[in-house]
Formats: C-alpha cells, sequence, structure tokens
C-alpha cells in the first residue's frame, strides 16, 4: 500500500501512464519486501541468456554468433518461406539464421525439452536412474519445478564463490573483482535459483549450500529470507588447509550452510509434528529407519538395550562375558548404520546396566586440574592433558562414589566414564571437520599414480567425493533424491552412485550442470575465432570435456581413451540436453520425443520411457502412463485399474487432449490416488506461469 509520506511514493503518484505507474509501484514494493533480514541489493537486476539451441521464431530476440557486436534485435520476419534469412528490428537489417543466437531474460517464458545424449544401462531394471542435465539452471529448474515439486530429499550445490577470480558468467559476461555491482548481481543470481528450489523438497527436505568467505555472511541472510530463519540448522566449517597469502591470518576454512524446508516436520522422538495441512507426519525417526544418520534415534536405543538384556540373560548375570558378547554383536552392524556411534567401547555394570565409554577429559581440552585421589589408594591421580571433564571436585566425587569413574589398577590414570545407555540420544555431526581440499582434485587427476579419472587436468577445485558422501549420507535416506543444479565436474551424481554400491541404498541423483567455458580458455578460443555455439567452442565447455566423460568412465570402467579405469558401477544413468521448444508445435503434438523424457522424469525415472505414440493410443509402464487416445479410454482405464489391483499402479498418467471435459472424464475413470496431467494445456500454462513463480 502507498505511503503518501514516502517521497518515492509521491513522485510516483505524478506519473500519468496508468501502466507504468502500477509497475513502478509494483517494484518498489518488492524491493522494501527484501529488507526483512537487513539484507538490500538490486534483486531486479535484468540477467539474460544466450541461447545456442534455442530455435530462431519470429518475435524472437537474437544477437550475433559471432559476438561481433553486443547489440540485440527482434526478429521481424522471415525473407523466404525457408525461413533461412530472419529480417531485423531497427537497423539490424538481413542475417541468414545460422549467424544469429537466441537471447533470452529471465522472465520470459520459455519451454523446455530434453534430448538424450548418452544413456548408460548398467545396472538392474527396476533402480532409479541417475540423470545428468546439460542446460542453464534456471531454466532447468523450472522444468524440476513440474516434474519434481516436493520429491527431492536434499538439495546440495556449491555456486559460484564470488571471489573474482572464479569467473562465474552474468548475462554473458564474466564477472570479476572490480565489478562494484558483483555481490548484487550474484544475490539476485542466487536468489532466483533458490526460489525454484525451494519448491521442489520434501517437508522434510534439506538444502545444502558450499561457500566460501566472500558472500558467506550474504548467503547466511538470504537463505533466513528464502527458507526462513526458523529452518537454520547449522553452519559448517570446512577446514580444508593453510593459506599463506594473507597478511594476518591463514582463512583456509570453507562453509556448508544447512538449512530445512521445514523443521516442524522433524518430531523428535516421534512426538507428532504440528497440525498443519501441508506438513507431512514424518518425524525423525522415520526418516532415520530410512537411512538418513543425524543422529541415533529412540528406536535404535530400543534395539541397542533389547539386545543388551537378550545377552545378560543369555550369560546369566556374568558382566564380562556379556560384555564380550554385546561388543561381537556390534561388530557384524554394518559401519554406516545409526547405532554404530554407540558400539565404542560399551559394558556391562554388576547390575546388569548397558553403559558405554565416554571422554573422560573436558571437551576440546584446557578443562580444571585439580587434584583427584585414588578411591583405592588414597594417592593422587595424573590429571589428563585436556583437563578434568567437571568443573568441580565436588561434582567430579559425585560420578567416582556413584561408580561411573573407573580408574586403573595402579592408579595412574583413569580408564574410562561410563553413562548408562537409557540416557543416550545419540551422537550428531560435528559443525567443524578438517580435510585437505588437494583430495578433490587428486580423484580426478592424479599424475603421479595415474589413479584419476582423466589423463590431464581439466577442472580446477573440484569438489571432495569423500566429504560429500559422508555429508549426503549422513542426512538422506537410502532411498533420497538428491538434487544438484550447480553440477560442475559432476562430483555429487558420483558420490550418491558410490553410496549406492557402499550400503545397498537407490539413492537417485539429478545433477544440472552446463557447458560453460572457463574465462582463460574462452579468451584462447576467441582468439582462435570460436564462439558459443561452435562446435570446438562446445567441446571445451565443462560438460562435455569433463562432466559426461567423468560420469561414463566412473560408471563404465573405462576412460574416454579406452584404457581402465575400475570395475565400473552397477547403476544406471542418462544424460540429456535441456532443448527449447516451439509451443504451436507442442500444442499440435510435434514435440512429443522431447517432452517424453519430462513424463519419464515426473514418474520417477525408473524403467522403460514411452518414446513414442503407439498404435493402440495408449501406453502404460510400471511408474506412469499416457492416454494419447479418447477413443481407447475403457481400454487404458482397465489397464491402469489392473496394474493398481496388483499393487503397481503408476505415480502419474498423462492425458492428451485439449477439451477439459475428455480430461475430467479420464479422471474420473481412473483408480483414487493416482495423479493425472493434462497434455499439452499444462505444460504450455505452468512454463508460462513460473516466469512469475506460480506453478501448475
Amino acid at each position: 500500500m502507498p505511503d503518501e509520506s514516502n517521497v518515492l511514493d509521491q513522485l510516483i503518484s505524478r506519473i500519468d501512464d496508468e501502466t507504468l505507474r502500477a509497475r513502478l509501484a509494483q517494484e518498489v514494493d518488492l524491493l522494501r519486501g527484501s529488507r526483512r533480514f537487513g539484507l538490500v541489493f538490486d534483486r531486479h537486476m535484468p540477467e539474460s541468456v544466450r541461447l545456442p539451441d534455442h530455435p530462431i521464431r519470429k518475435g524472437i530476440r537474437v544477437a550475433l554468433r559471432d559476438e561481433s557486436s553486443a547489440e540485440t534485435w527482434t526478429v521481424e520476419r522471415f525473407a523466404d518461406r525457408t525461413r533461412e534469412v530472419a529480417v531485423l528490428s531497427g537497423e539490424g537489417g538481413e542475417h541468414r539464421t545460422t549467424e544469429l543466437i537466441v537471447v533470452r531474460e529471465f522472465g520470459e517464458p520459455i519451454y523446455p525439452g530434453l534430448r538424450s545424449v548418452e544413456r548408460i544401462e548398467n545396472g538392474p531394471a527396476d533402480a532409479p536412474w541417475h540423470v545428468v542435465i546439460n542446460g542453464e539452471n534456471f531454466h532447468t529448474l523450472q522444468a524440476l519445478r513440474s516434474t519434481h515439486r516436493e520429491k527431492v530429499d536434499l538439495i546440495y550445490i556449491d555456486p559460484p564463490y564470488n571471489t573474482g577470480n572464479d569467473g562465474w558468467i552474468y548475462n554473458d559476461r564474466y564477472v570479476d573483482q572490480n565489478d562494484r555491482a558483483k555481490s548484487s548481481k550474484w544475490l539476485s543470481f542466487i536468489e532466483r535459483r533458490l526460489m525454484i528450489a525451494r519448491d521442489l523438497l520434501k517437508q522434510t527436505g534439506v538444502i545444502i549450500v558450499a561457500i566460501g568467505d566472500d558472500e558467506h555472511h550474504r548467503l547466511r541472510m538470504l537463505l533466513d529470507q528464502v527458507f526462513g530463519d526458523q529452518n537454520f540448522i547449522s553452519d559448517v566449517v570446512w577446514q580444508g588447509g593453510r593459506k599463506n597469502d594473507s597478511r594476518f591470518v591463514s582463512n583456509g576454512a570453507d562453509y556448508m550452510v544447512i538449512y530445512a524446508i521445514n523443521k516442524d516436520a522433524w518430531a523428535v522422538e516421534g512426538v507428532p509434528v504440528k497440525d498443519a495441512p501441508d506438513v507431512h507426519a514424518l518425524c525423525s525417526d522415520e526418516i532415520a529407519n530410512r537411512g538418513a544418520r543425524w543422529r541415533v534415534t529412540k528406536s535404535g536405543v530400543e534395539e541397542v538395550l533389547a539386545q543388551g538384556q537378550k545377552v545378560w540373560h543369555e550369560t546369566g548375570g556374568d558382566e564380562l562375558e556379556a560384555t564380550q558378547l554385546m561388543r561381537n554383536w556390534f561388530r557384524e552392524i554394518p559401519k554406516d548404520s545409526p547405532i554404530k556411534a554407540m558400539s565404542r567401547n560399551v559394558y556391562f555394570l554388576p547390575a546388569g546396566q548397558l553403559c558405554s565409554d565416554t571422554d573422560i577429559t573436558w571437551p576440546g581440552g584446557g578443562g580444571p586440574t585439580y587434584e583427584v585421589l585414588h578411591p583405592g589408594t588414597g594417592k593422587p591421580v595424573q590429571v589428563p592433558d585436556g583437563g578434568w571433564r567437571y568443573s568441580t571436585p565436588a561434582r567430579m566425587q559425585q560420578a567416582i562414589d556413584e561408580g561411573w569413574v573407573i580408574f586403573r589398577q595402579d592408579h595412574t590414570k583413569p580408564i574410562r566414564l561410563k553413562k548408562p545407555l537409557e540416557g543416550v540420544t545419540g551422537s550428531v555431526a560435528l559443525s567443524v571437520f578438517e580435510r585437505q581440499r588437494t583430495h578433490g582434485s587428486r580423484s580426478l587427476f592424479e599424475p603421479k599414480k595415474q589413479t584419476g579419472v582423466f589423463r590431464d587436468k581439466r577442472f580446477p577445485n573440484p569438489k571432495d567425493p569423500e566429504v560429500l558422501a559422508e555429508w549426503i549420507g549422513l542426512c538422506t535416506p537410502t532411498d533420497a533424491v538428491v538434487l544438484d543444479f550447480f553440477g560442475g565436474s559432476g562430483t555429487t551424481a558420483e558420490v550418491v552412485m558410490r553410496l549406492n554400491e557402499r550400503d545397498g541404498g537407490v539413492r537417485q541423483s539429478i545433477l544440472v550442470t552446463n557447458n560453460e567455458v572457463g574465462a582463460t580458455e574462452a579468451k584462447n578460443l576467441r582468439k582462435n575465432g570460436l564462439h558459443p555455439g561452435d562446435p570446438g567452442w562446445e567441446a571445451f565447455g565443462v560438460f562435455e570435456h569433463v562432466c559426461r566423460p567423468r560420469i561414463s568412465t566412473v560408471v563404465t570402467g573405462r576412460r574416454w581413451d579406452g584404457s581402465v579405469y575400475s570395475d565400473g558401477l552397477s547403476t544406471n544413468v542418462e544424460m540429456f540436453d535441456l532443448t527449447y521448444l516451439d509451443p504451436g508445435m507442442v500444442r499440435r503434438g510435434r514435440e512429443y520425443e522431447s517432452v517424453a523424457p519430462l513424463m519419464w522424469l515426473e514418474g520417477g525415472a525408473r524403467g522403460a520411457r514411452i518414446k513414442e505414440v503407439p498404435d493402440k493410443g495408449w501406453a502404460l509402464t510400471d511408474t506412469y502412463g499416457v492416454l494419447f487416445d479418447i477413443d481407447v479410454l475403457s481400454a487404458f482405464s482397465d489397464a491402469v485399474t489392473n496394474a493398481a489391483t496388483n499393487g503397481v499402479p503408476p505415480l502419474v498418467v498423462f492425458v492428451i487432449t485439449d477439451s477439459d471435459a475428455e480430461y475430467q472424464q479420464t479422471a474420473e475413470r481412473l483408480p483414487v490416488g493416482i495423479e493425472t496431467v493434462q497434455l499439452y494445456e499444462d505444460y504450455l500454462s505452468n512454463y508460462t506461469i513460473n516466469i512469475t513463480g506460480g506453478a501448475r
């Protein structure tokens, strides 16, 4: 609502053009709304992108492919029926379409499709397929908002750190350290993508964003705005090694900022979630039962205690024998099980109470150093290097008297601090860890041992697979959907695949990368007369030169030069290019081949894909179905009903019809609980609405 005392509102009210006045008032209101957490930036700074594969059509804005001019024009018409020569607006003149490239501002409607470029079937037929998409991530997120709304368990992204040296692109220009608007551009760039990504997370979903010092403080406030400060989980510090380029302090740390989409959906110890219709009735125990390792849950503690009672009775109350049996039982527990954390030096007391050792010393060191006397000999006991755990002698003596602090007979050192497992709430991950950054690079290129994926150095500063494996395994169920839309070299996809091999999980990765060329390489290519869209340029993009050969090598076990890398992985993966479709052609059903992969994705990306229109007018897989011809509705509905009766109903059914009545008729004939989508009307309206942030 306008504030008549505000100078901006007063000036806007004097504008005669009603449309312009309303638009300016709306933009001012949006800017005011961005200040909740003190973060003020030009969030409406325009962002555009060049799309080499977008078809040249009437009304589309274009630029010269050879970059000889920064000017853009609109295609007014074509000079002939072949549509090979476009007539441009203003003084653009006529140009062959091969000389032009489409330029789209974010906010303009786009209609995406997918074109398969490599399909590797190396795993079980019923396993979910991992998906890699090469394309502008903002547009790809729009497509995923249709196929994966509230279906993603974890989003992990490692966006540009905006150091001025990382060569990230905004409006087709590399942003450098001297750009006074670089932080505002970065915030606009990240916020646009986070706003869509938020819609993809389940109510129990989590997002992890890696970041460096330059934008860490701004990112935290931005995430507060997008996800809510009440959903903050942790700001993890990754100490990656010493940096000697600082005059004062070695700033070798990076960060992983973690937020939940809705922490209220994480009821602890089985307590029901808040009574809200949009909150799924999942609690942290249930998530842990599906394989996440955030902490040891109540059910995990109960499992250990039940086993303790069993061995106690089997041994007739022999504390030493029961202790040994309990330790043997823990050895059989898988390493990645949440209850493995409880296995360190378990003991039984004479009364049959199962206990676990904890550190006797002060956490982090520097604890109290008062005198403690051995309860048997009465002589002073050696103080641990870190000091005593308890702050006062009286509290320590109480623990000794109650039998929780156990000493060696030689009265020199305390041996352990016992605590009853009934009070265990479980181990949680530390928010600080140390690992050298060089480990990530060695996984791609190891010049001495020649054990890396590549024989040469192709990608600077790749993510560390072991670090990602630990955190993804920590916070995702074994059947999770994991999304990375700053996929770069493909580390996240590889990590998810290897985690599944390690623990038998069926996690699915969706990786979005692009084919951008690094700033130094781009400069060299331009010197050689190459430009974005040219085959010689695209061959050095991150997707074609790094991500695609890496994923192929990891899965098949063979490098692109034919040499042996490994035994490969038992998994399935398909890689796609994002394409741009003509809405008129979509409406007439001429683009089914490009839309089909999106339908398969929405069905869970499992099993067969319905690639073409069948003669019988309908098709059905184990996960989704398509009705192409309303005249065969009876046969189609019978097939879907039979599948549901046999326990394998499709997740979603697509109905291709322009008639709302026919679509409604089909929906009524299908079993309750199956999602239905009208094509191509829903497809077209979805991406038109998405430009302003809506959804189907």
